[in-house]
């Protein structure tokens, strides 16, 4: 790395000039997948002085790991062990009203794709990491740092680290815009196809067979009605709020003059723990689904997404409250929550705010991003 950034800002505009685009989906780049950035986070972690190893989770896209050496504590007990974790995928640029790998400073921003999610946040826990890097052996824990590829899509990366290294930590911190409030609670997430079936006949006789658009326009409505009110009567989270359902896509039917023979709708149901702790949400749908139409078809994209519901109480999730973190819930979803379930305890912090993530002309104020990597100086230091 020649020469190295001299500044967060200068970091954060290095990794927003690196197109890292999640190849699925409308990506509005030729230049997806996240090498590159892992290939950049590396040696610049190999800067501060970490051990750097590239996983490959799909082919060409690593997870980037990178291990700082760590000295013994007085007492001769193995330090617990903490990760750095933020994702280096971006979503697509199709639509942006700015150079999305431009890295232009102007207005007291930074703008481009993963500017504020989550290339800024990652940049502050690097810079971070930079300027303690004479310090890291001697803190009261050992830390890493992980680097997540497809965090927009499928989670693949964090679900591969929690499955092959989560036992090694005692607490792991997701970088995500969250205007430096901790995050330890979140929603999940199911995204699921629902398929009605008619019969394929004539415009002229739709009398004959049954319609697949007017079996799912019934079924829309029962939805819309019943059973959001099943998920909002499950039970409220403090800080979460109520589950949610929206029905997000359509489509049926081949043309004007056949009756539809099929429909497809597409839901996104984020849920809260009370949902989680009945088992969640896709069993539910099924079952609603099948008394409405004994012969309609459910099928989740992908796995749900669990909740991520870390303990108030966890020492770690302290020590970030009183370093000035408030505790705050959020409806989205994100890597944490897989750290979690793999027995981690996990939360979501960074500078910047989700507001401006995935936006046309995403921004991440530099006040803030050098306010981000302060904290996670004065955090680790005050341990």
């Amino acid at each position: 790395m020649n020469p190295l950034p001299r500044s967060v800002i200068e970091l954060t505009q290095a990794l927003v000039r690196i197109p890292s685009v999640n190849p699925d989906g409308e990506a509005g780049t030729e230049h997806t997948g996240e090498k590159a950035c892992a290939e950049f986070v590396g040696e610049f972690l190999r800067q501060c002085g970490a051990q750097v190893v590239l996983e490959e989770i799909l082919p060409g896209r690593p997870n980037v790991i990178g291990r700082f050496a760590t000295n013994a504590a007085p007492e001769g007990k193995a330090k617990p062990r903490i990760v750095f974790a933020p994702h280096t995928d971006t979503v697509g640029v199709v639509g942006m009203i700015v150079d999305p790998f431009g890295g232009e400073v102007r207005d007291g921003k930074i703008w481009g794709r993963g500017s504020c999610d989550t290339k800024g946040p990652m940049a502050a826990m690097l810079w971070a990491l930079w300027e303690l890097r004479e310090e890291i052996a001697d803190l009261p824990v050992e830390v890493h740092f992980a680097g997540f590829m497809s965090e927009e899509t499928a989670q693949h990366g964090s679900r591969h680290f929690a499955k092959h290294h989560g036992a090694d930590y005692a607490f792991a911190i997701i970088a995500e815009p969250t205007s430096l409030q901790t995050v330890f609670k979140h929603k999940g997430c199911l995204w699921a196809d629902v398929e009605t079936f008619g019969l394929a006949v004539h415009g002229s006789r739709p009398e004959l067979g049954p319609n697949a658009i007017i079996q799912m326009a019934k079924l829309i409505k029962a939805l819309d009605a019943d059973f959001r009110k099943q998920l909002t009567d499950a039970g409220e989270d403090e800080w979460l709020g109520k589950t949610t359902l929206s029905l997000g896509m359509i489509k049926g039917g081949s043309r004007p003059n056949i009756t539809a023979d099929h429909c497809q709708l597409t839901v996104d149901i984020r849920f809260n723990p009370a949902i989680a702790k009945q088992g969640g949400p896709l069993g539910l749908l099924e079952s609603f689904v099948k008394a409405n139409d004994a012969t309609a078809k459910v099928t989740p994209r992908g796995e749900a997404s669990p909740c991520l519901d870390t303990p108030a109480e966890n020492p770690y999730v302290q020590s970030l409250v009183q370093a000035g973190a408030a505790l705050t819930g959020a409806p989205w979803f994100c890597d944490a929550a897989f750290l979690a379930e793999s027995g981690v305890p996990a939360v979501a912090i960074g500078p910047g705010s989700i507001a401006q993530a995935h936006t046309v002309d995403e921004w991440i104020e530099i006040s803030e991003l050098e306010r981000g990597a302060a904290f996670f100086v004065g955090w680790l230091r005050g341990l």
